[in-house]
């Protein structure tokens, strides 16, 4: 079933979304050529605690860090490792998430890390942009394909994939809650949005074909042709006219 918040719901969640997106900011600052991923996910633990919240992803289906690290061809949910160093020319994307007062947000950002290639720009600046293509149709009364729609048809028209296997999600008390939102087209329209809804909304697009596979470590997905990839996330309200962003 999905959710529609309260007022106070809204605020706690508006709480959690700001304190994450301070979050991403120092992130943000602390990624550079040199730095391994476990320090990366040292610093991030360390900021979110600072802020009074829990780091949803830490132990989540066991999930052994508060960040997904994932450089290059790694999709999303990278595991953080202390003998893994960020290189100039690489592209890396950050996932993680905050527990404010049992109300969750969720949010992603794909970091370049000195010079990339046009192509690895590229991919991440329209990566981010489909994002807002699709809430660009969020509002009470439209419905869920509605966004789909826009981020496939935004992303696809530079050649780029849409990854098909990994979707969005509703999200509040629970970081996964109905309804799952693809990031391509679906047969049905799906649900109406409604004022009060709250979703998490992440493209995920490759430079190559959208077909990934999961690693031996069962956390770690991959392009299967070893294209670059790129995530871009933020939590959502639904209102009766433009969508506000809860993490941004």
């Amino acid at each position: 079933m999905v959710t529609i918040k309260s007022e106070r719901e809204i605020e706690l969640m508006r709480e959690a979304g700001k304190i994450l997106a301070k979050v991403h900011e120092e992130l943000g600052k602390a990624v550079k050529p040199g730095i391994s991923t476990k320090e990366i996910d040292r610093i991030c633990e360390e900021m979110i605690r600072s802020y009074g919240c829990i780091p949803s992803f830490l132990g989540y289906e066991g999930y052994p860090a508060s960040v997904c690290i994932s450089i290059n061809d790694e999709v999303v949910h990278g595991i953080p490792n202390k003998h893994r160093y960020l290189n100039e020319g690489d592209i890396v994307s950050l996932d993680t998430g905050v527990i404010w007062k049992g109300y969750q947000s969720d949010a992603a950002r794909t970091h370049m890390i000195g010079e990339v290639t046009p192509q690895a720009r590229k991919l991440v600046e329209v990566t981010q942009q489909s994002f807002f293509e699709g809430i660009s149709l969020q509002k009470a009364g439209n419905h869920l394909n509605d966004i789909s729609a826009a981020i496939q048809k935004y992303a696809e028209s530079f050649g780029f994939g849409v990854v098909r296997d990994l979707v969005g999600h509703g999200i509040g008390t629970n970081m996964h809650e109905e309804p799952e939102i693809p990031n391509f087209v679906q047969k049905r329209k799906g649900i109406k949005l409604a004022a009060g809804m709250t979703l998490a909304i992440e493209p995920m697009i490759t430079a190559g074909r959208y077909d990934v596979a999961w690693m031996d470590d069962g956390w770690t997905v991959v392009t299967e042709d070893g294209s670059l990839a790129s995530h871009y996330e933020n939590t959502i309200l639904i209102t009766d006219g433009d969508p506000e962003i809860l993490s941004l």
